[in-house]
């Protein structure tokens, strides 16, 4: 099981009331929320591995420099040196720390790469797992990722984590009319706002998925641009045709990389935490009584 923890923790944080707070006052929220959500996850599907995926660059500058408005509109501070700060809320910045000491104290793994986001590390570990493969993660674009045969599926949080979509082929077919590697292809042409991807102008989420279904893949509709024959509407031929440049580097920005090189790390489930005494230094400083027990009570099951 992969967690894309950036993505549960903003569920949480988002999730659970900001009153959440430790014995000083600091809200704890998304680290509880989080907290909760593992040992939900744990409970129902007992997961021989786990790994909690991390962001070690949220806006790599190799994809920035393919398409320049990637994220841009979430960048709170510019850095000469490393990655941008992202804009995120005043009150969950001082729980991130505190939510890799607890991942550290239980001993559920923390794997980063330094340049990739947690998706690259989500893609290069699916890529390398001999066994099946649950994605927990609320961005569609891990999407590309399901592969029936291989037991690749993405569970989408609806509702907390105790009720996830269960996103395998068929349910990609039967939503967008795409496979895993074929929603990379929807997803560049639709574009996404909230990754300042700009998609090609016109051509939304039905009319690309109609495009996919008619010439097969981006290569097969960029052909149909250059055939003066086929059934692209005069609109459509245009649009695509100016968006050549975009459509040309878009497919490396939106596809997650799968060659990461990654540290060594235990992805084990533990039963028990690693550090007892640092996690209940962590529980009585934060006030996470309640979700530390309930996360060692999973893992104990």
């Amino acid at each position: 099981m992969l967690l894309d923890t950036a993505s549960l923790y903003f569920r949480a944080y988002y999730g659970v009331p900001d009153s959440v707070r430790a014995p000083d006052g600091t809200p704890v929220n998304a680290v509880r929320g989080l907290m909760d959500f593992i040992a939900r996850l744990v409970q129902d599907h007992r997961p021989d591995d786990l790994v909690a995926c991390w962001d070690n660059d949220w806006r790599p500058q190799w994809r920035v420099d393919l398409i320049p408005s990637y994220k841009a509109h979430r960048v709170a501070e510019e850095q000469e040196t490393g990655p941008d700060v992202e804009e995120t809320p005043d009150t969950l910045d001082p729980q991130v720390p505190v939510i890799q000491e607890v991942l550290a104290a239980v001993g559920i793994a923390r794997v980063g790469a330094d340049g990739y986001e947690a998706d690259d590390v989500i893609g290069t570990l699916t890529a390398r797992a001999v066994g099946p493969v649950d994605i927990v993660t609320g961005d569609r674009d891990l999407f590309q990722l399901v592969d029936d045969a291989r037991e690749r599926r993405v569970l989408y949080p609806v509702k907390g984590v105790g009720t996830l979509q269960v996103t395998d082929e068929a349910w990609l077919r039967e939503k967008y009319g795409v496979d895993g590697p074929g929603y990379v292809d929807l997803a560049l042409l639709r574009g996404d706002p909230s990754d300042g991807l700009p998609g090609v102008p016109g051509i939304g989420e039905k009319t690309a998925a109609k495009l996919l279904d008619t010439y097969g893949d981006l290569a097969g509709i960029m052909a149909a641009v250059d055939d003066r024959t086929s059934g692209l509407t005069p609109s459509q031929r245009r649009r695509l045709d100016e968006a050549r440049a975009y459509v040309a580097v878009a497919p490396k920005v939106v596809r997650v990389a799968s060659d990461v090189p990654l540290p060594d790390f235990d992805a084990s489930l533990p039963s028990a935490p690693r550090d007892p005494g640092a996690l209940e230094e962590l529980a009585q400083r934060w006030g996470l009584g309640g979700a530390v027990v309930r996360l060692v009570s999973a893992l104990q099951r």
